[in-house]
């Protein structure tokens, strides 16, 4: 994947058009409830500044309907940035029509500006090309930052490399390198970790992953799907019948591949789903009717050790079990240790998806870890072989 990114432009004196990924959680008063995806994008928008560029900035938020719902505002991201920055972050209060031009028309090099919810306009995820042409008309260069949206083919991301030449941001730069190469030359042995609730969510990425892997390690809900394949009881576990079929030509596909594929082997269960739920660990295939398996097992856990043990690339996406109830985290916690080890000894380690990166900070291990992947259903395509559009469009180098 050889595109520009901006190091391969001059911006000084120049005004540049960032897509980001700004699309953090606020509570109900608008305050950020976590900034790490602004804070993902600094590297790109400090050298921007430092390059002498005057920056202009577009992202959403949410899912606004046809109202402009006043809890999707990106004014308080620009307040969170001012902070982060330590400098004032201008506002639009809309990113194209008059407001938006006379402030990107006014900014000065070494200013930065913050748009008004993309999403605001349906034009946006419609890639409707007079809104993206509209969105060009504000600058002279664009940077595509926005990993998290590159599954999505948008006026923003997608339409705009039509009217403007648009490179990566160092963000994106860093997702493509990691994942992208990672997937096409990675060192031996390849180690994948898919969890998580449902085998239809990671069907796309767990036949991907056999054509690639050395051993995949299967956990989580989707875990029971597979066990139910085998003919085992499975009480009131998480399970997909409809896939039933597709578990077990996905196990027949490992086997003639020699991938190995590691299971559960006990499981923890719980009486009802909750915290404070009656458990106890039982082998596998002897779950009785009623319970239900919520976590890997010891056995299991030193199972999943093991297999990550002399890995040298590990892709992780998916927790081992209902980690939100401490009861139920030892599984995950297990193979974030192992995964952690992994990196130490050289292997490189990719973790994706919203529940594995919250399980991570969960056991304070985010920093012993080679690279955290900012976009969830992004990260999925990719690991899935899928040719994501707001990659595709970036300019070639």
């Amino acid at each position: 994947m050889n595109k520009k990114t901006i190091r391969d432009i001059d911006v000084k004196g120049k005004k540049v058009f960032v897509r980001v990924d700004f699309n953090v959680p606020m509570d109900e008063h608008q305050n950020i409830t976590n900034d790490t995806r602004i804070r993902a994008t600094l590297p790109t928008i400090q050298h921007l500044l430092d390059g002498g560029a005057a920056v202009i900035l577009a992202c959403h938020v949410g899912r606004p309907s046809e109202e402009r719902e006043p809890k999707f505002s990106t004014k308080p991201i620009a307040a969170r940035l001012s902070e982060l920055l330590g400098k004032e972050v201008k506002w639009a209060p809309d990113c194209v029509g008059p407001d938006a031009e006379k402030a990107a028309g006014d900014l000065k090099a070494g200013e930065v500006l913050l748009l008004e919810n993309l999403r605001y306009h349906k034009a946006e995820k419609k890639n409707d090309p007079a809104f993206a042409k509209q969105l060009a008309a504000l600058a002279d260069v664009a940077v595509d930052d926005a990993f998290g949206v590159a599954h999505r083919a948008h006026a923003s991301n997608v339409g705009i490399t039509s009217y403007l030449e648009t490179v990566a941001g160092f963000l994106m730069e860093k997702e493509i390198n990691y994942i992208g190469k990672t997937l096409e030359d990675p060192k031996r042995p390849f180690v994948a970790i898919i969890g998580g609730a449902k085998v239809s969510d990671k069907i796309g990425v767990i036949e991907n992953m056999i054509d690639k892997v050395d051993t995949i390690i299967i956990g989580g809900g989707m875990a029971h799907t597979f066990d139910a394949s085998k003919g085992y009881p499975i009480g009131d576990s998480l399970c997909e019948r409809d896939k039933i079929e597709l578990a077990k030509e996905l196990l027949e596909k490992a086997d003639k591949k020699g991938v190995k594929v590691v299971l559960p082997v006990d499981v923890v269960i719980a009486d009802k789903f909750a915290a404070d739920a009656n458990t106890k660990t039982v082998d596998v295939d002897k779950i009785p009717d009623g319970w239900q398996a919520l976590d890997s097992g010891d056995k299991t856990s030193e199972e999943y050790v093991k297999a990550l043990q002399g890995a040298k690339t590990v892709i992780w996406n998916g927790p081992m079990g209902v980690f939100e109830f401490d009861a139920f985290a030892k599984g995950t916690e297990a193979v974030a240790h192992a995964v952690a080890e992994a990196t130490k000894g050289g292997a490189v380690s990719i973790v994706g998806g919203g529940d594995s990166i919250a399980a991570l900070k969960k056991t304070g291990l985010s920093d012993q870890i080679s690279h955290i992947s900012t976009g969830g259903g992004a990260t999925l395509e990719l690991l899935e072989g899928k040719v994501l559009p707001g990659i595709d469009a970036l300019a070639n180098a």
